[in-house]
């Protein structure tokens, strides 16, 4: 069976984890299982959601039998990072086939130019988008301080727009925002010249972490400006790592309790770069964060 067969199969043949053939055995919740893990879920401070660039290799090859293998697992929520060849209406059919909804979205910054966003926006409201994320900044446009400044008044910009549309604009941090210029951490240019009211961040907390930076801190600093978050987690080693969540070192625990202390978590997502086993990284990510709540 090669993997769109499995994938296509495993979401037509049954719900829960038993829909997922195989992948049971590599740890997917079973019917009862998930019954037992519900009255922790229902004490989680927010539902349970997947970045979907951690599966893109599976979704290009069979976007609703992922997305249904998504489902069957117990997540509720994705953030989208492009369609994988369907158009916006399409890729929402599966999401909602699968029982799914997509409150947030990654678009580059060439999808936010005042020529582009229009479109976008047209295409967050067509999948029900709460937030639009930006991603990334190319390394030609973070070079110094005034360059971070740009990007801040950029933004402002973007976010004024995108508030004008119902949709709140984010950021999503790596590990470079943290590196000093001339003894100042860029990232913290980005939060103080951006209106809280306009511009929200999507908190990474692997590329923080990894940065050398305390997520709890951050969150104390700046109470309400958080209201995403990519949960992955941190193996230290001479060559740091990315490890399913709950597989590291990262205080998860501690660190929800802060975010819901300094305004509420409206979403989270698992993610995991370049997992080797895209499911079972997803899998183990929501057997952890289940029980976390217990």
């Amino acid at each position: 069976m090669n993997r769109r067969t499995f994938l296509t199969t495993s979401a037509l043949t049954a719900l829960g984890a038993s829909a997922l053939g195989v992948a049971a055995c590599n740890g997917t919740p079973d019917a009862a299982e998930r019954d037992a893990a519900g009255e922790a879920l229902r004490r989680r401070p927010f539902a349970m959601g997947v970045q979907l660039y951690t599966l893109r290799t599976l979704l290009d090859e069979d976007v609703p039998g992922t997305l249904a293998a998504l489902g069957a697992i117990g997540y509720e929520e994705v953030e989208t990072a492009g369609y994988h060849g369907l158009s916006p209406a399409d890729f929402r059919a599966a999401l909602d086939a699968a029982g799914l909804r997509a409150p947030a979205g990654h678009r580059q910054l060439e999808q936010l130019t005042p020529d582009a966003l229009p479109q976008t926006l047209d295409e967050a409201q067509a999948l029900g988008y709460e937030y639009i994320v930006c991603p990334w900044i190319q390394e030609e446009d973070r070079q110094t301080l005034d360059d971070y400044r740009a990007l801040a008044d950029t933004f402002n910009a973007i976010g004024s727009r995108c508030a004008e549309a119902g949709l709140q604009f984010a950021f999503h941090n790596h590990d470079f925002e943290f590196e000093a210029i001339d003894g100042t951490v860029p990232y913290d240019v980005l939060l103080e010249r951006t209106d809280p009211s306009l511009v929200g961040y999507e908190l990474d907390l692997f590329w923080v972490v990894a940065a050398g930076f305390d997520p709890i801190a951050y969150l104390e600093a700046h109470p309400g400006r958080f209201p995403l978050y990519h949960v992955k987690d941190y193996a230290p080693a001479d060559d740091p790592s990315m490890v399913a969540v709950g597989a590291g070192t990262i205080p998860f625990a501690d660190i929800f309790e802060a975010a819901q202390a300094q305004g509420r978590i409206a979403h989270a997502f698992v993610e995991h770069d370049n997992p080797s086993d895209p499911l079972t990284s997803v899998t183990d990510s929501y057997t952890y964060l289940t029980t976390l709540f217990n």
